[in-house]
């Protein structure tokens, strides 16, 4: 595994527009090249009421809104991992505006372990297939003008990957804002010691390079926030400031992690984003169904 990309260009200052999704805390990204339309949607959202089983595009729909009123070409949906906590809305903005749909290579070990959990059957192809491109350690990709470079940042989940794009590296759950620490490392797959590892490869990028955050949940009710710098996560973040050693970050990650539910939409979340945001095929009616394993998670 490489130390960081050996070539990102810091002067390359590409236009982010953030949207904060409160009903899950999950902040999605439009990430546009300077010098073209070119563009890309990184961790989307699909709005779900999962007590009435009710989705809707709405959040999506400002994303789609945003790209076409402004002229710009989307050629990359990213998820930075398989996320717990909300749905991915990436075919349904695939479906209006293109783009490659793209995951960690990652992707393959989640949908073994997951596809058993959910008894998916031997239909559920569990190679990556249902997404454009799966991202290893150090592999490149355009948008426009624009070199992003993936970096694989496991321990929260194996498929993990940081997206480092000219100044800015977009991290998933792999930190968050520095006063809210680290994400949880005991999801099947997750460990705590790969997660200190990976954090401190993503603190090796230079001081000023801009950390996007997948989420913030206003730590002490503070204002939401989700963009920090290297440097300030090094000196200030409470689980993985510069100081902290491997063995006293993974005593409390595990001892933190031991305190904490279920996220309140793992299960439709999971069984809908590790098929790429798939919805579960209909059934003879019509209908679709999303199942709830008992007594496995």
């Amino acid at each position: 595994m490489s130390n960081v990309p050996h070539a990102v260009d810091l002067s390359v200052k590409p236009d982010i527009t953030p949207f904060f999704d409160p009903a899950t805390n999950t902040v999605s990204y439009v990430v546009k090249d300077p010098s073209s339309a070119a563009c890309a949607v990184i961790d989307s959202v699909m709005d779900i009421d999962y007590a009435s089983g009710r989705i809707a595009p709405t959040s999506a729909d400002t994303i789609i809104r945003l790209i076409a009123d402004r002229g710009w070409s989307l050629e990359w949906l990213i998820e930075t991992h398989v996320h717990a906590d909300h749905l991915s809305a990436a075919p349904y903005i695939q479906s209006r505006l293109g783009g490659r749909i793209g995951i960690g290579a990652g992707i393959r070990i989640v949908q073994e372990t997951f596809g058993k959990i959910f008894n998916e059957g031997t239909e559920f192809q569990r190679d990556g297939s249902q997404f454009d491109r799966l991202f290893h350690d150090a592999d490149s990709y355009q948008i426009g003008g624009m070199t992003a470079f993936a970096m694989h940042t496991p321990g929260h989940t194996p498929a993990c990957m940081t997206h480092v794009i000219g100044d800015a590296a977009f991290v998933g759950d792999t930190l968050f804002m520095p006063d809210g620490g680290s994400a949880r490392a005991d999801f099947p797959g997750g460990d705590a010691r790969t997660l200190y590892r990976s954090i401190r490869r993503v603190l090796q990028l230079p001081e000023t390079t801009r950390l996007l955050m997948c989420h913030d949940y206003g730590p002490n009710g503070r204002d939401i926030r989700w963009e920090t710098t290297v440097a300030e996560q090094r000196a200030h973040n409470i689980h993985a400031r510069d100081g902290i050693t491997e063995d006293q970050f993974v005593m409390a990650r595990e001892a933190r992690d031991r305190t904490l539910d279920m996220p309140r939409l793992i299960i439709p979340s999971l069984q809908v984003n590790m098929k790429a945001g798939q919805l579960p095929s209909p059934d003879a009616s019509g209908r679709r169904f999303l199942k709830v394993p008992l007594n496995a998670l």
